[in-house]
């Protein structure tokens, strides 16, 4: 899975990255982006799902059209791209709300070898760690989004926009970290899967693949990570990991 990423880039910076419009206000660099938090990502304009890509504002954690509150969305974070055309959930939005979400790196956490030692709630150290694109550059990640709205609420309530990062199985680089991965998608897709007329299911699903094993390279971090206040830059340096081996 992915549950904790990092968003440095400026919506200015990524319209220029994917030839989008900006419909999104600045942000905070964030170093710790955790589910729940409002992100950036490029989608098909607000206007109409035909206008041109957009930098947008959306909140992690999919909540349904037919979802009857927000809870939903902190289970919702990511989206097994296997299962993506079999799930009524997602099955329409892949065909027409895709969006890419641009991240810096993403965390996620190793665990020990059977038999260290455990930490002070009796449970296995895990290690956290960084990863990134070999070259430093943006990984343009994958997602579905969907609009919601209360069905209490006035007709001129806001519309809630979400998403949810879509993930494959590792590669051999991730393999000894975690099972799954972002489905990272390449600058030559990145047209056809913001493109909400093109819905041929069979070539988007062929998007989602591991990326190549010298894509990604990572290395270990402070636990401070655990924590979702700490969302500065020290969360990154690289420190002498702490599990055995």
């Amino acid at each position: 899975m992915c549950g904790r990423f990092v968003s440095t880039s400026s919506p200015e910076q990524i319209a220029s990255i994917f030839n989008a419009t900006l419909e999104a206000e600045p942000v905070e660099p964030n170093y710790n982006v955790a589910p729940t938090n409002d992100i950036l990502a490029v989608a098909a304009g607000s206007r109409s799902e035909s206008a041109p890509p957009a930098v947008r504002a959306f909140h992690w954690g999919l909540v349904p059209v037919w979802a009857k509150d927000t809870k939903i969305g902190s289970s919702m974070i990511n989206a097994r791209s296997e299962t993506l055309a079999e799930k009524p959930t997602f099955k329409g939005l892949l065909l027409r709300r895709r969006c890419i979400i641009p991240i810096d790196a993403f965390y996620e956490w190793q665990s020990p070898p059977s038999g260290s030692p455990l930490g002070l709630k009796g449970k296995p150290l895990k290690q956290p760690m960084y990863i990134h694109r070999a070259d430093n550059q943006l990984l343009a990640v994958a997602g579905l989004w969907s609009a919601w709205r209360d069905k209490a609420a006035p007709d001129d309530a806001p519309w809630l926009h979400s998403c949810t990062i879509i993930t494959t199985s590792a590669n051999t680089t991730m393999a000894p970290v975690h099972d799954r991965m972002p489905a990272i998608l390449t600058p030559g897709v990145w047209s056809r899967w913001l493109d909400p007329a093109f819905n041929d299911a069979s070539l988007l699903a062929a998007c989602l693949v591991p990326a190549p094993d010298d894509v990604l390279e990572m290395y270990p971090v402070s636990t401070l990570v655990n924590n979702v206040r700490n969302k500065g830059a020290e969360l990154i340096e690289r420190v002498v990991p702490t599990l055995p081996g």
